[in-house]
């Protein structure tokens, strides 16, 4: 159900669902009465293994989990998430946050936990004179995109549609204007909290700075954030789409050469992968290695095929998708019921000076039915905002670089891993940085390398201060006490 309201400039857009259960469970076992006498109290609706969408609920973007926790709470509002917060922390109960559920590490959903669902807080508040949004974390990154394209405003996410607005703001926020608008988390004005102490804030430059430097880039560590307030910009129609190409090493070097190069509105993806079945594409083609470039040039569109143009002399396209657009297209059509489960590593570059033909053969070298190199050239706006203005310090690196492989069988995810481990030793050129969002479960020992230097030492003294005790730990986790840090070249021994 959606409503709008019209006051002056301000656009009010509530998202509801509708739901057939009241706030009354039936469950036995030795939660029974706290339970009941929770569910009782919030406003929201607790959701537990005998009930019937249970399993739905409990589902993540991801295959491969198989989490079950002891609730899961879908919140109305932050007074919901202060009650589960305490009657958490009271019952000594794991908690888990999940606002999309595309936590890689499966962090949004946890064993024997309980968890708060933002399903249901999905409102946004659209000021379209002083071009700011407030956003609640249900909302998805193409939820909230598609509301603003009707006030021809945009503000960038990251590259799929179905995430939750909520987790890619905490983690930073790398998506298609990044390189125009900087990162999400370079956008974001205020927050509303709730506290390990019950306490909820408004924090913002100005209130609580300390914790509203932390949770840019952060992650939650250090509080369940229930609305987001963001800087939006202009765009009405933009030039971009896909467009896939022949996977050869001069295509690959020359694409990486020209998004460096070009102007800060053009920000780009490219992933070297088997090309799938779709209309355009010989049968002859599915399944040999492409370079699929998505692009967006977040400007005046003849300007954008004008800087675009050297991207399609390199090699006559295999399909070309390009054109004049919205931005809210760059987001395709999602299948809900597509749960991939798929092993990946993060790494940074400093440039693709390296034997490209040796990536090809080593993307040739499995038989997997996706496997993926993916590149993002970097830089522009996101390069300059100051490395000690949020959390998000690895700001510098031209390149990030994400290896990707799916599997089925555990023998499988095992042989998966292995080869993405020897790829990215292929790759490595000594830079240890990593993007926290794209921090597998496995790898915790990777944390400090996502905040280097002074940022983790000033995580770490925010973390005391708010959350001494690391009640918020589900999660790529910041200790307030000390950890052994493992230096990137003993990993692997």
């Amino acid at each position: 159900m959606k409503q709008e309201f019209t006051m002056f400039s301000l656009i009010h857009i509530g998202f509801q669902r509708q739901s057939e259960y009241y706030n009354i469970i039936e469950y036995q076992g030795v939660d029974e009465v706290m339970l009941q006498d929770f569910a009782r109290a919030i406003k929201g609706r607790v959701i537990l293994p005998n009930n019937q969408d249970y399993d739905t609920a409990r589902k993540l973007f991801y295959g491969g989990f198989d989490r079950k926790p002891k609730a899961i709470v879908r919140v109305k509002d932050a007074s919901d998430v202060q009650k589960t917060i305490a009657f958490t922390k009271e019952n000594n109960y794991e908690l888990a946050v999940r606002s999309g559920g595309h936590s890689v590490a499966g962090y949004s959903v946890i064993d024997d936990s309980i968890v708060i669902d933002f399903t249901d807080m999905r409102q946004l508040e659209i000021d379209t004179e002083l071009k700011t949004a407030w956003a609640e974390p249900g909302l998805t990154s193409g939820e909230v995109t598609n509301e603003l394209d009707k006030h021809n405003l945009v503000l960038g996410f990251g590259d799929t549609g179905s995430v939750g607005s909520g987790g890619i703001t905490l983690g930073g926020g790398v998506g298609y204007l990044v390189r125009k608008f900087g990162l999400t988390i370079d956008n974001l004005l205020a927050a509303e909290i709730v506290t390990a102490d019950g306490k909820i804030l408004r924090i913002d430059k100005d209130n609580h700075p300390d914790l509203f430097w932390a949770i840019r880039g952060g992650g939650g560590n250090f509080g369940v954030v229930t609305k987001f307030k963001y800087q939006l910009h202009d765009l009405a129609e933009c030039y971009g789409g896909m467009m896939f190409l022949p996977a050869t090493a001069e295509v690959i070097a020359g694409f990486v050469d020209i998004a460096q190069k070009a102007p800060d509105e053009l920000s780009t993806i490219i992933n070297i992968m088997p090309t799938p079945p779709m209309p355009g594409i010989d049968k002859d083609q599915i399944g040999k290695l492409s370079v699929i470039a998505l692009m967006v040039y977040a400007g005046d569109p003849k300007e954008g095929e004008r800087v675009i143009a050297p991207v399609r002399a390199l090699a006559k396209p295999i399909v070309d998708m390009v054109k004049p657009m919205r931005y809210k297209e760059i987001y395709f059509p999602e299948d809900e019921s597509y749960h991939p489960k798929a092993v990946g590593l993060n790494l940074h570059l400093n440039t693709i000076d390296f034997n490209l033909a040796k990536i090809i053969a080593h993307l040739n070298s499995i038989d997997a039915p996706m496997r993926a190199l993916q590149l993002r050239v970097l830089g522009g706006a996101m390069s300059r905002v100051p490395i000690d203005e949020t959390a998000y310090a690895n700001r510098k690196a031209p390149i990030m670089a994400n290896i990707a492989a799916f599997y089925g069988t555990e023998d499988e995810r095992k042989a998966r891993q292995q080869w993405a481990e020897s790829f990215a030793k292929l790759l490595d050129q000594g830079n240890p940085a990593v993007y926290v969002n794209f921090l597998g479960l496995n790898e915790k020992d990777r944390i400090r390398d996502a905040y280097p230097g002074k940022t983790w030492e000033r995580l770490v003294e925010v973390k005391k201060r708010y959350d001494p005790a690391n009640f918020f730990h589900n999660n790529a986790n910041i200790s307030p006490t000390p950890v052994r840090q493992i230096h990137p070249a003993q990993r692997s021994k």
